[in-house]
């Protein structure tokens, strides 16, 4: 019997505890997207234009608190080039939904912390367990920095924040919840390991994992640029395929990454690419006779989850990005997402 406070292993009641609390920040992670989409989606980023991770929890009290924010916003170029003579009014709207999202991410650190100290004082973590859970803490702190390092490219040179910073901010949001509920399933099944005779099989999971995520990152690019309110048609862009105006920028891999027109259709072909990726593994699942009972259910849920995103995604398109839609569709990428990573998860060996 171990006299440590860390015990090398938990109890598995305590490692289900521990597994939903990480379900729980996962949750959070989730809805923190769905908040970023809509921040960016009514054009609200730039709306704060300081960064006090204490004091900023408490937004303007007072008419005279009001006035000065807006003044601080009325300084960028957002405010001068594209929202000039907005009212008082319509500058609270869009510093709600920035407030609200940096407000979220705080109470993500307080529910992350607070429990994380809680269950290592009572010994409910194991000893290897904790670093990875601190390590887990610290993405959430960088994360945060990485929101304010995105937030600055749009307060002095540009209207907008930059697409690779946008890119980079939502991708380490997936990152974490990824992690999060990864690291929940591992402890609630802590012995299952992996299978050699599936190994191609979950080669192929995590080859549409990787894809699900470069997808994504283009979407980032959509949504730095504005392209998904341009081209909005399917299958053709405007009646073209290929849009001649796709090469318009020197050196022609530019394109991809900085031309309208090259990003919207880069993403619409990915999508599609990484859709059929995700359901060939959803079929190999199913021709399989030798994978844990739950696996196939999650599977087809997996097949349902992107046959949905794509149909939002096209959706989403043709009706030139609606608020609604635009961040439903950025949830359907989370869900997938999570689906692929709990569906590689029962591929471990049997017990799970």
């Amino acid at each position: 019997m171990t006299t440590s406070r860390f015990p090398a292993a938990a109890s598995p009641t305590a490692a289900h505890r521990v597994a939903n609390w990480l379900l729980l920040c996962a949750a959070m992670v989730f809805a923190m997207a769905i908040i970023g989409a809509i921040t960016r989606l009514t054009e609200s980023g730039l709306s704060i234009t300081e960064w006090k991770p204490i004091s900023g929890a408490i937004p303007p009290l007072s008419e005279a608190q009001w006035l000065a924010e807006f003044e601080k916003y009325k300084q960028i170029p957002e405010y001068q080039v594209l929202n000039r003579g907005m009212s008082l009014e319509e500058f609270k709207h869009i510093f709600f939904w920035e407030w609200f999202h940096r407000l979220w991410g705080r109470l993500i650190g307080i529910v992350f912390a607070v429990p994380l100290v809680w269950f290592a004082v009572k010994g409910m973590i194991s000893r290897p367990m904790l670093p990875r859970l601190v390590g887990l803490f610290l993405l959430g702190g960088l994360q945060g920095f990485i929101g304010w390092f995105m937030v600055q490219s749009g307060l002095s040179e540009r209207t907008d924040v930059s697409h690779y910073r946008l890119a980079l901010h939502l991708s380490m949001a997936l990152i974490l919840y990824a992690l999060l509920i990864r690291t929940a399933l591992s402890l609630r099944h802590p012995g299952a390991g992996p299978r050699a005779e599936l190994a191609p099989l979950v080669w192929h999971g995590r080859a549409a994992l990787a894809l699900v995520g470069i997808t994504v990152v283009w979407g980032a690019f959509v949504a730095g640029l504005d392209a998904g309110f341009a081209y909005n048609t399917w299958p053709t862009m405007n009646g073209d395929f290929m849009p001649p105006e796709v090469w318009n920028l020197s050196p022609a891999w530019l394109n991809f990454l900085e031309n309208t027109a090259a990003v919207q259709f880069t993403h619409r072909w990915l999508a599609i690419v990484t859709a059929l990726t995700v359901l060939t593994y959803v079929w190999r699942i199913g021709q399989r006779h030798d994978v844990a009972a739950r696996a196939k259910p999650v599977a087809l849920g997996l097949a349902a989850g992107v046959l949905a995103q794509v149909g939002l995604g096209i959706t989403t398109l043709l009706l030139a990005v609606p608020v609604a839609l635009g961040s439903a569709h950025q949830g359907g990428a989370m869900v997938v997402i999570g689906l692929l990573v709990w569906s590689l998860h029962t591929l471990r060996r049997p017990g799970i």
